[in-house]
């Protein structure tokens, strides 16, 4: 507990980076689509987000929704926004991709991996979907992944600290487990003492107020932007800090 832990946060918006920048969290997770799940972002976003703040950018790459079983067409699509990401400067990328028995694909991850050096991989919530998560750390730790990203198999990472300190332990120094989903300041420091983690991931998102004068109440797909809220990033950060 004495090592000072950091805050990743899930952005779904250009300000949301903004934010979590001047807010002092270390890192963002960009993304599209929340609603989703969270999808890759498009590249003139990432470009935008990765002119305007310093800290470490991790666009996601996942090209749909659902499950993380890709076609040859898709794992193409992957490879290619690896390369735009790296061109673009990001400090790594958030990803991964599954077997159709939903275990880590580790041949094509391998490559994911490869291809994207030297920026850093995080393996994404694929981990949530696999059948034996002890398995599947170990797999994704052969890839050469820097770090998991995970709810412990639950919907919010705080009903899971028990399976979460378990996976901390096994991790060892080999790579980070980075509890995320359902995370806020009111629960983070009970998280952190229960999975002795270093690195936690949040959205601290709240719905952006609609800006136009006029809206047809007619039309119902206009969506929602979400944003992160500086005064919940702010607020973690400093649990972190404590």
């Amino acid at each position: 507990m004495n090592q000072q832990a950091i805050l990743e946060v899930c952005a779904f918006h250009i300000d949301s980076c903004i934010i979590a920048e001047r807010e002092g969290a270390y890192r963002v997770e960009l993304c599209d689509n929340p609603i989703e799940g969270g999808t890759t972002p498009s590249y003139g976003t990432i470009k935008r987000v990765r002119e305007k703040i310093s800290i470490k950018l991790y666009p996601i790459l996942r090209p749909r929704s659902g499950s993380y079983y890709y076609s040859e067409e898709e794992f193409e699509i992957l490879t290619n926004d690896i390369r735009i990401c790296r061109e673009l400067g990001c400090d790594g990328i958030s990803v991964g991709i599954q077997l159709i028995n939903a275990e880590i694909d580790k041949e094509r991850f391998k490559q994911i991996v490869a291809l994207a050096g030297p920026m850093g991989v995080t393996c994404n919530r694929v981990f949530d979907c696999a059948p034996d998560p002890f398995q599947a750390l170990e797999d994704i730790i052969d890839c050469g992944c820097e770090r998991v990203l995970t709810s412990g198999l639950k919907t919010a990472a705080p009903d899971a600290g028990e399976l979460l300190g378990k996976l901390v332990q096994q991790a060892g120094s080999r790579i980070s487990i980075m509890p995320g989903a359902g995370v806020n300041s009111a629960n983070l420091a009970k998280l952190r003492a229960e999975t002795g983690a270093t690195e936690f991931h949040s959205s601290a998102r709240r719905v952006a107020a609609n800006p136009v004068t006029y809206i047809n109440k007619e039309v119902s797909d206009y969506g929602n932007v979400y944003i992160a809220d500086a005064a919940e990033v702010r607020a973690m950060v400093q649990v972190l800090k404590g």
